[in-house]
């Protein structure tokens, strides 16, 4: 018979399952692989190479012991016929990464996207280079 009561066993459960987790770096990496795999149906480039992709938040939600997100981007216009979809691809980036519970989608049109803030290899997808 075991000595550790219930919360005990629960506790090193609970621990067990956290150390399996990525760390929220980790996770953010994650994340990236995944909108490198979004392309905007209108370009040749994924949507973070396009510079689509502002800020990824990740953290640990306190109950659940999941990762969550908030990624805060923008799109090429204001009037984007494809922003749905493209949020909607984003957002479903938690259902098919284990360990991932959520993202938040936050849409900002400030600062403008501009070719600026694509990447090089971007760029020269798009015979900007």
């Amino acid at each position: 018979m075991s000595d550790k009561n219930i919360n005990e066993k629960m506790a090193d459960e609970r621990q067990k399952f956290i150390d399996k987790q990525p760390t929220d770096e980790e996770m953010g990496e994650l994340i990236i692989k995944h909108l490198k795999e979004i392309y905007d149906p209108e370009l040749p480039v994924n949507i973070y190479d396009l510079g689509l992709i502002y800020n990824i938040d990740v953290w640990t939600d306190e109950v659940s012991m999941m990762k969550k997100a908030k990624i805060t981007m923008t799109l090429t216009s204001a009037t984007c016929s494809f922003s749905q979809v493209i949020i909607d691809l984003v957002k479903s980036i938690a259902k098919r990464q284990e360990g991932l519970e959520e993202i938040d989608v936050e849409i900002v049109f400030d600062p403008p996207w501009g070719q600026d803030s694509m990447t090089d290899d971007a760029k020269l997808a798009m015979g900007l280079l």
